[in-house]
């Protein structure tokens, strides 16, 4: 009895292998062609991915043209595609700080954050670092919420508008650096204010007057400042509001950063031109 040879099974390994020599070889496109496979932005468009064969040059001319027409989940692809394939090219540089820029506009502020940082901690004499640490402190000022919320945004944007104004006091930045610590400021002391409003509406006089002194040491300049005093000086009368405090107490919103700058600051949010 003749049993079958082994060139007498059917190998599916052979098979496969000989499918991709036939689609590399007969010019019918790509797998992705072949099959159709795209992906979707988030607001349900196709986005084209990057050319895979384009130099960086190009790589950063398409993300740019993308990037200034506002198209940041498309302009992003770009710039990851030239700092995954070309991280020592020219180009890598601006594309780390555009990316960290889309990432921004994205409203990815975590995110950003940290590729701001990383560009800083990379290229520490690059002249866009006054840009890069007004944006550091950017991704921190935008999460500030309402004044019955988390401070920490507030306070660490303060914090970092700060080293920037010392390290660079005369940059393009330090007109809208003070005028938003000043904003912030003053959601910290309407963010005391709040507390203080909790404490009479509870009766808790003597934790009110703490913190209304706290509110008055540390923003004596705020505009809620006037406000403080009064209340102040009527619960150390033995006459505090009995009524409704709703004419007493700030709006629970951040102020707006422009109230607090000169008429001739210009917004410097413009990114710096790169060469």
């Amino acid at each position: 009895m003749n049993l079958p040879t082994k060139s007498c099974f059917f190998n599916p390994l052979s098979v496969l292998l000989t499918l991709l020599v036939i689609l590399t070889f007969s010019g019918c496109g790509s797998l992705q062609e072949m099959f159709n496979f795209t992906k979707i932005d988030e607001e349900g468009n196709e986005i084209t991915e990057p050319e895979l064969n384009l130099p960086a040059r190009n790589l950063l001319a398409k993300g740019m043209d993308d990037y200034n027409v506002g198209k940041y989940f498309t302009a992003i692809t770009f710039f990851e595609d030239i700092l995954n394939r070309y991280p020592f090219s020219p180009e890598a540089t601006l594309a780390e700080l555009k990316a960290a820029d889309c990432s921004y506009h994205l409203e990815r502020y975590l995110e950003a954050l940290v590729l701001y940082e990383e560009f800083e901690n990379r290229h520490p004499t690059n002249e866009s670092i006054p840009y890069v640490m007004f944006q550091k402190a950017m991704c921190n000022y935008k999460q500030i919420d309402r004044i019955d919320r988390d401070t920490a945004g507030a306070i660490k944007s303060i914090e970092l508008f700060r080293q920037l104004l010392k390290a660079y006091p005369n940059s393009p930045y330090t007109g809208e650096a003070k005028a938003r610590i000043a904003a912030a400021t003053e959601f910290l002391a309407n963010h005391e204010y709040f507390v203080v409003e909790y404490y009479v509406r509870t009766a808790k006089y003597d934790q009110a007057i703490v913190r209304l002194k706290y509110l008055l040491v540390m923003y004596p300049e705020s505009d809620i400042a006037t406000k403080a005093q009064k209340l102040l000086t009527r619960i150390e009368a033995g006459d505090p509001p009995r009524s409704r405090l709703t004419a007493w107490f700030p709006k629970i919103s951040l102020p707006d950063w422009a109230l607090f700058g000169q008429p001739d600051v210009e917004d410097s949010t413009a990114e710096p031109v790169q060469r």
